[in-house]
């Protein structure tokens, strides 16, 4: 491994070195564990604590089938979906390998008592399989998460909709919190030269997730103009959605819970924002009854911010807690784009408000290649900006995936993985310098 990283850091290797580089034949990864799936049974979902659940563990190299990659890993993030994995909810992503594992011969590999977790990453490709010509040893790459096997008809107008589509990292193994990761060739994209390698890791499911939600015509299909709520408008995935409304000439009505996160929504240019914590909304009166009183306060002081509009798209991922006030706050026609949940997944909303307003519903999962593609396209162009607001090494993985669970973090946390220290990997000084103030405008917060 030590050879790998020698190479990466002295930044002229040429791909036939990378080529004749040995693979080690283990490596480190976070992972977790199948005899322990049942260790938080009992607690609430927010006792449960990834900081007894994650391990770091030395695991065999898997083997390089046709269509796929070796990527040696120099930075990765933490996501929700990592969370998740790390407290078995919904469910233990074990099901999800066992699946996998029964398609065929070679997706039998990801069937392990052992999960190496993680669905974002930036790297150097180290070994790609047969039928691979787009990429080779030594291009510096970092790769979106969908894993689809396209022998289905279903996904060849939109990948996502291939009956074996999978998030990488998720519900495959082999994932980006880790030296080594493998991934299938057509995840993958080109590192932006004018980020660190903890920066390019930071945006990948994000910010592709949040383009597909909001601007892709998969999705909200946003226009200049439109009004645009968004909840959590700071956080991993709001923080693009916020920018993406901004860039294409949308007005963004930020939702934030802190002076602090509100402060970040002002740094990324947005200017309408409303600070839920201090502003006292509770949308639900108990556990089982929701407060439409407080759904009309909240609508009231959109419209207020707006001059008298209602939002057209309203950037839904909370689930629960906001969903019934996100369905009665969309203006009439509007759409309510939704994904993730973090909240809960069991959404109530009243119907009148959605059927007689002829609002609609959109569910949004990632993106497609393209749409990914695209996502990163602004990245590397300087046009999106990552969010990384602190990055862990890989050790402490487990305490990173807490602090994402508790909501402790802005932005993105980062984990470095092969990376040595913070601030490598950057090729293109002139660009960075340019936008240096936006790239930082997350840190340390």
């Amino acid at each position: 491994m030590k050879q790998i990283l020698d190479a990466i850091l002295a930044g002229d290797t040429p791909a036939e070195e990378f080529a004749r580089l040995e693979v080690p034949e283990h490596y480190r990864g976070i992972t977790v564990h199948a005899d322990e799936t049942g260790m938080f049974e009992g607690l609430p979902a927010k006792e449960k604590d990834p900081r007894k659940s994650l391990h770091l563990d030395d695991v065999p190299t898997p083997e390089l089938g046709p269509g796929e990659a070796l990527v040696a890993v120099m930075a990765s993030a933490i996501n929700y979906n990592t969370v998740w994995t790390s407290i078995f909810e919904p469910v233990s992503t074990f099901s999800f390998l066992k699946r996998y594992g029964k398609l065929s011969p070679l997706t039998a590999r990801h069937d392990l008592p052992y999960h190496v977790v993680g669905s974002d990453l930036a790297g150097v490709v180290l070994r790609t399989g047969p039928g691979v010509n787009a990429w080779k040893p030594g291009d510096e790459v970092v790769a979106h998460c969908l894993s689809v096997e396209l022998e289905s008809p279903d996904g060849h107008n939109d990948t996502m909709l291939d009956s074996e589509q999978r998030i990488w990292g998720f519900e495959t193994n082999f994932g980006g919190l880790a030296e080594l990761a493998l991934v299938k060739s057509n995840q993958l994209m080109p590192k932006a030269e004018h980020l660190t390698w903890e920066e390019a890791a930071s945006p990948g499911l994000v910010n592709s997730t949040a383009y597909r939600q909001l601007v892709s015509a998969n999705g909200a299909d946003m226009k200049q103009g439109d009004v645009v709520l968004i909840w959590g408008a700071s956080g991993g995935l709001g923080s693009y959605a916020t920018q993406f409304a901004l860039n294409g000439g949308a007005i963004p009505v930020c939702v934030v819970s802190s002076p602090e996160k509100a402060e970040i929504c002002r740094a990324m240019g947005a200017e309408l924002i409303i600070d839920r914590s201090a502003e006292g909304y509770k949308f639900w009166a108990d556990e089982h009854t929701q407060d439409q009183k407080e759904w009309k306060r909240f609508g009231a002081r959109i419209r207020e911010l707006t001059g008298g509009d209602d939002p057209d798209i309203v950037f839904e991922h909370p689930g629960r807690e906001t969903f019934g006030a996100s369905v009665y706050v969309a203006r009439r026609g509007g759409t309510i784009v939704t994904c993730a949940s973090t909240s809960g997944f069991m959404h109530e909303y009243d119907n009148r408000y959605l059927w007689m307003n002829l609002k609609r519903i959109i569910g949004s999962h990632f993106a497609n290649y393209r749409e990914a593609w695209e996502a990163n396209r602004l990245i590397a162009k300087g046009m999106v900006h990552p969010t990384l607001s602190r990055a862990y090494p890989l050790e402490e993985t487990a305490q990173a995936a807490y602090d994402v669970h508790r909501n402790l973090h802005q932005g993105k946390v980062g984990v470095l993985t092969l990376a040595p220290a913070e601030g490598l990997g950057v090729k293109n000084t002139d660009l960075r310098e340019q936008h240096l103030a936006e790239i930082n405008r997350f840190r340390d917060r």
